[in-house]
């Protein structure tokens, strides 16, 4: 992977428990373009590599702006950006990658942010006004004191289309899913993001509602690598290689293979940013990532090795790394 030294330009308190970060080359010069909905990793001393959106205007190459949520139960990541990184500080990052991109032509996109899940919705906001789309964001937070960016929507030529809910406010500010949801037109899509039980709740009513899974989008900060007492042993086989590799109870799919010397590319290790997808070409695997549809789940063709295992005894896998 290409790594961008990046120096921190400006720190900023956005919210409650949230900065943002303005992070520019160390050497000048353009940075890589982005998409709406695209994301960067963010390397730092002695942790994995830690995933966080863009939230500035795609049209942007001078700059790319991040917010951090200080997590309680942090596993380093948001704790060292919060406590240890100052402005002018150099950072490394990889270049942006997108897996929630804009639907093309999508007759009305809603965007349905909750908390720190407002930084790609933000991006995609600015994209849409900028392309004259029809859109509007709906912004969700536990109280005014934690919703990041509410003056920048305040100021912004979108504001019009942008409705803000509170948890704590009078129940006519509360979001209207129901509602929203009622009236989708064809070819609209909905872009949601924002903590997991959030995202399951409106997920799961977009469907219920008829929404088609194709369009209804979902990003995932974070995820869990779900471990069962039923779990067992099994096998993988690297298809024209001979070689089988054995995960053990309670190890995952992802360090078995690379302890045996496969060179996976892996990132969230939470089956959240799809990095390690890897293709299988025999078994059924047992998904337990968050990234991969319904219909691509059917398939079995790929999974998951940092989250998901098997349902029987071997998987053949046909590497592309």
């Amino acid at each position: 992977m290409s790594v961008l030294e990046m120096r921190v330009a400006a720190i900023r308190r956005e919210a409650e428990g949230i900065l943002g970060f303005d992070l520019v080359p160390v050497t000048g010069g353009a940075l890589p373009a982005f998409t709406a909905g695209a994301h960067i990793d963010v390397m730092l001393p002695g942790l994995p590599a830690r995933q966080y959106s863009l939230c500035n205007a795609p049209g942007e190459t001078h700059r790319y702006q991040i917010a951090v949520l200080l997590e309680p139960a942090s596993r380093g990541g948001s704790q060292h950006l919060h406590e240890r990184v100052a402005t002018g500080d150099r950072l490394l990052i990889g270049p942006p990658k997108n897996h929630f991109e804009l639907a093309p032509g999508a007759g009305h996109s809603l965007l349905i942010a909750g908390g720190i899940g407002v930084t790609p919705i933000l991006a995609m906001a600015e994209a849409l006004a900028a392309e004259g789309a029809s859109f509007a964001l709906h912004y969700c937070a536990r109280s005014a004191a934690r919703m990041a960016f509410a003056g920048r929507l305040a100021a912004a030529p979108f504001r019009d289309r942008v409705h803000l809910h509170l948890d704590d406010g009078p129940e006519a500010q509360r979001l209207p899913l129901a509602a929203l949801l009622a009236a989708r037109g064809a070819g609209d899509h909905v872009y949601i993001c924002g903590p997991s039980g959030f995202l399951d709740w409106v997920k799961g009513a977009a469907l219920a509602a008829g929404w088609p899974e194709e369009a209804v989008h979902t990003e995932y900060f974070s995820g869990t690598v779900e471990q069962r007492d039923s779990d067992c042993a099994f096998e993988i086989e690297v298809a024209g290689s001979g070689q089988v590799v054995t995960v053990a109870k309670g190890q995952t799919a992802l360090d078995a293979l690379l302890a045996a010397g496969l060179d996976v590319p892996n990132s969230c290790t939470e089956g959240v940013c799809g990095m390690c997808m890897t293709r299988v070409i025999d078994g059924a695997p047992d998904h337990r990532d968050q990234f991969l549809t319904a219909a691509e789940r059917a398939r079995n063709d790929c999974f998951m090795p940092c989250s998901s295992r098997a349902l029987g005894a071997r998987l053949v896998i046909e590497p592309d790394y």
